[in-house]
């Protein structure tokens, strides 16, 4: 394994706290990229992809040569801007000098190899899994770090601000917007905001299939290390200020569990501390972690 160390040992259950200022946290494409929000309890919601979407990019950040740009040996993402899938699991079968044209019995071998290649090469694939069973066949894996839809602790209010464009794309369009004085009146737009919201994931890390994909001990450390990162280098206006404000992870010494992962996320208690006024930064909020009698074989990392 060339990566840098064994594949863990010991089970994980983690709580992120993050927080948006002024910002969507996470568009939604059916409603107009409004921010995602539960219709019964008006909730925010932040999904999965997204999450693992900005991990991706602070790995791709952190594992790239500094020169040239090339992802480190190991440190590959599969599903990146502009990547064409079938093209890795071509580059899979090459790399092992597997037969594409091998049918019957033999061809669940060259899948396992070619499953391999792409687990030890793609980050991605060995932390959260893939199907890459369409068109040249590389097999499933089920990834050892599995995130939940994050959701806000109290209902967000999504607000639409028009805004304008004074340039136009085309001379064409210019002539549509030219008013009495011989001005281009500019083009009408909206952006939809979160004036503030904190939301709460919850994440889950198997030893028993981080040893399948090969997912490391130093996998894990940049686990952790995006974790509370990932916003840092996700800046744009539509986003407004994000950040990671709480990562509290619960170990396991048992391969098993040593306790129900939602027993331990229940330590983990935030209330507003004016309930009569809508927050609008993280100091309206306290966080306690109930450190006091933990299960035997849990240990508690508060990383942030």
């Amino acid at each position: 394994m060339t990566h840098g160390s064994t594949p863990i040992r010991h089970r994980y259950d983690f709580v992120l706290l993050f927080d948006v200022i002024n910002g969507n946290p996470n568009g939604d494409p059916d409603a107009g990229n409004a921010p995602r929000v539960d219709p019964e309890t008006g909730h925010g919601l932040v999904s999965d992809v997204c999450l693992k979407r900005k991990i991706r990019n602070f790995v791709q950040l952190a594992k790239a040569d500094p020169e040239t740009g090339e992802p480190a040996p190991d440190y590959d993402l599969y599903v990146k801007h502009r990547g064409v899938l079938e093209r890795y699991h071509q580059q899979a079968y090459e790399a092992r000098g597997l037969d594409l044209k091998v049918k019957g019995k033999d061809k669940g071998g060259q899948v396992d190899k070619a499953r391999a290649w792409m687990c030890q090469t793609f980050f991605d694939v060995r932390t959260f899994g893939a199907v890459m069973s369409t068109g040249i066949n590389c097999g499933q894996v089920r990834g050892p770090v599995q995130l939940a839809f994050a959701r806000s602790l109290d209902p967000i209010a999504s607000l639409e601000q028009s805004i304008t464009r004074k340039a136009v794309t085309t001379e064409k369009e210019a002539q549509k917007q030219i008013d009495k004085h011989g001005m281009v009146t500019g083009t009408m737009g909206r952006k939809e905001i979160v004036p503030y919201g904190l939301y709460e994931a919850h994440g889950f890390i198997s030893p028993h299939l981080a040893a399948d994909t090969g997912f490391t001990e130093a996998d894990l450390a940049l686990l952790w290390q995006a974790l509370q990162m990932m916003f840092e280098h996700d800046r744009s206006a539509s986003r407004g200020e994000m950040a990671t404000r709480k990562l509290v992870v619960f170990e396991h010494e048992s391969p098993l569990g040593n306790a129900p992962a939602h027993a331990l996320f229940s330590r983990v208690e935030t209330q507003l501390r004016d309930p009569s006024a809508p927050p609008r930064r993280f100091g309206d909020y306290s966080v306690a972690v109930d450190t006091q009698g933990l299960p035997s074989g849990i240990t508690l990392h508060e990383m942030l």
